[in-house]
């Protein structure tokens, strides 16, 4: 015992660590418990959010993927003129890529110059923010009510006729949001020092905007297009109220008569039920078009990622 430490006193108490030995590192038994806990209601809820998804992609593939391996799936339409066991879907898959197409065309530009007014015009001002809120509504609006917008104002209002085109402006009204969010945010991401710079050489505001903002944000700006793109081409509602179904191949977005892969499986589920082949067909093949589009937007997303960390 050292000198200077009393005689009633111990050095070192038994049972009781010194100070320079406490693993301060190992939680308590409480903290323990309450991470277990934690620990648990995340592994449950991350099996509550995956199981449904494994089970329908297992449904889905189970059932349609036989489809899938007959070539007249992608080479026939379901024309009456071709036996039952020939009909395909391939009419459906170009009129659900030709929608998309004139629903990006359409919606796109509008998202762009939109989203590039609020962050290099209009950024704190009143009208950005009245802008704003308006696209926060829009982007809860529910699909079957731009549908129903559409048909009162072009088809019963303006005296237009069911077609791909009024279809695509119903998914316009749920695709605008969408990238405008996105490129909105893609837009702030570019640093101001770029802009300064640019305003330090003459450049003008819109050659700035141009030649700098546009090309640093145009992969973050790309993923948003693409996955607002996969959002629609899954929509039913719009589809079901602006369209009339057809069993043959067209190109002419014009002609109500029309056929995407949301009408023909609503189509066959109303003529033969849930278990009719080409339902989980055609539900496949929409399913496997849009996890494309998803993992496109994936990969364009890590290419910009890579890009903004270098």
């Amino acid at each position: 015992m050292s000198a200077t430490t009393p005689d009633h006193i111990p050095a070192h108490s038994e049972g009781v660590p010194e100070v320079g030995k406490l693993d301060l590192s190992r939680p308590s038994g409480k903290r323990t418990t309450k991470s277990g806990c934690a620990s648990v209601f995340m592994i449950v809820a991350t099996l509550l959010a995956v199981i449904p998804l494994v089970w329908l992609l297992f449904a889905a593939v189970r059932r349609g993927i036989g489809s899938l391996f007959h070539a007249s799936w992608w080479t026939h339409s379901m024309d009456p003129a071709w036996d039952l066991v020939e009909q395909g879907a391939i009419h459906a898959l170009v009129g659900t890529i030709e929608i998309g197409l004139i629903t990006s065309i359409i919606s796109v530009p509008i998202a762009l110059l939109t989203a590039i007014f609020l962050v290099e015009y209009a950024r704190g001002t009143k009208i950005a923010k009245v802008v704003s809120f308006a696209v926060d509504v829009l982007t809860g609006v529910p699909s079957i009510v731009a549908a129903l917008f559409i048909f009162a104002m072009v088809v019963t209002t303006l005296g237009g006729t069911q077609s791909a085109w009024a279809s695509s402006l119903a998914l316009m009204i749920l695709m605008v949001p969408t990238v405008l969010r996105s490129t909105e945010e893609m837009l702030k991401l570019v640093p101001d020092s770029l802009r300064e710079a640019s305003f330090a050489l003459g450049v003008s505001k819109w050659k700035t905007i141009m030649k700098v903002v546009l090309p640093t944000s145009m992969t973050g700006i790309l993923t948003g297009v693409v996955l607002g793109l996969a959002r629609v081409m899954g929509e039913t509602a719009p589809l079901i109220v602006l369209l009339q179904f057809n069993t043959e191949l067209t190109f002419n977005p014009s002609t109500p008569n029309f056929a995407t892969l949301p009408t023909v499986i609503t189509n066959a589920y109303t003529q033969g039920g849930v278990d009719t082949p080409v339902v989980w067909g055609a539900a496949i093949t929409l399913i496997i078009l849009v996890m494309g589009l998803n993992l496109i937007a994936r990969g364009i997303s890590r290419r910009y990622m890579r890009r903004m960390g270098k």
